[in-house]
């Protein structure tokens, strides 16, 4: 049975796991950021975690297409009064970012994995996750926020996406990371137009993976408004939709806003399948 070693946690890998966003800035794409109401993001953290999450994701800087870099200090005033509540609950959580200090605060704090949109590109990333015992998932992400939506180009998307995400996991375990504690993220809509999107998810299936469980977060992104024509607060169907495929794919986690809505509709796809 593959698990992903999380920390002290172990993640079994025989269904797909549910990753509940709770999202602390102040200008989320989905319009759900609460960095302004600490009370109110631990709520709905613990109403995430009830509806039955798997792994909370907590994240304090905005990686929206055209976001601008949070200061250190302002990430961490969002970030540690919420995670260390979370972590007084004894349940796996992940936090969202890509600076080793905000890293290193994280992980002293409790967190149990790390989500780094930039893929752990730089050695001292690496070794902070290596002198610890948390998971790491790598992303593939085509420029910066600020201006990866811009003009992304890619002669061959899905050879240049998975063999990126393989040197960076190649990397990793080099200096020490264990391969059971990664996940790779394909990186849906972070420098990547609608056709590019297709082509990955597509590819979800294929063998180019170095057999690496994969985390697919499409939760109510610009390519299910593009494909649905929905503004994003009308895209819960369509993200739903997506996670289920994803899923059928082999994906290993799914990051998702709707996890109680996610939940039940794979309960009946698992339901079906092994009938």
């Amino acid at each position: 049975m593959r698990e992903l070693h999380c920390g002290t946690y172990r993640l079994r890998l025989d269904r797909p796991l549910l990753m509940g966003i709770v999202n602390l800035t102040p200008d989320s794409f989905s319009g759900d950021g609460l960095a302004a109401n600490t009370r109110q993001a631990i709520a709905h953290a613990q109403q995430q975690w009830q509806a039955g999450a798997d792994i909370l994701d907590i994240g304090a800087e905005s990686s929206r297409p055209g976001a601008q870099a949070t200061p250190e200090d302002e990430e961490l005033r969002r970030l540690l009064p919420v995670l260390q509540e979370v972590c007084r609950w004894g349940i796996p959580v992940s936090v969202d970012t890509y600076k080793p200090k905000i890293m290193q605060a994280a992980l002293a704090a409790g967190a149990s994995m790390i989500n780094d949109i930039r893929g752990a590109r730089d050695h001292e990333t690496r070794a902070l996750i290596a002198a610890s015992d948390c998971a790491l998932c790598l992303m593939h992400m085509q420029g910066a926020p600020a201006s990866m939506q811009d003009a992304p180009v890619y002669a061959d998307v899905c050879a240049e996406v998975s063999t990126w995400l393989r040197h960076a996991a190649s990397d990793c375990q080099n200096i020490g990371i264990a391969r059971e504690r990664l996940l790779l993220d394909p990186g849906f809509g972070f420098g990547k137009t609608l056709a590019h999107n297709l082509a990955l998810f597509n590819a979800l299936k294929d063998d180019i993976w170095q057999g690496l469980p994969l985390l697919v977060g499409v939760s109510r992104k610009r390519m299910l408004g593009e494909i649905t024509g929905r503004p994003v607060h009308e895209r819960q169907a369509a993200s739903i939709a997506a996670a289920l495929l994803a899923a059928q794919r082999g994906a290993a986690m799914l990051r998702v806003h709707d996890v109680a809505a996610t939940r039940d509709a794979l309960a009946v796809w698992a339901a079906v399948e092994n009938t």
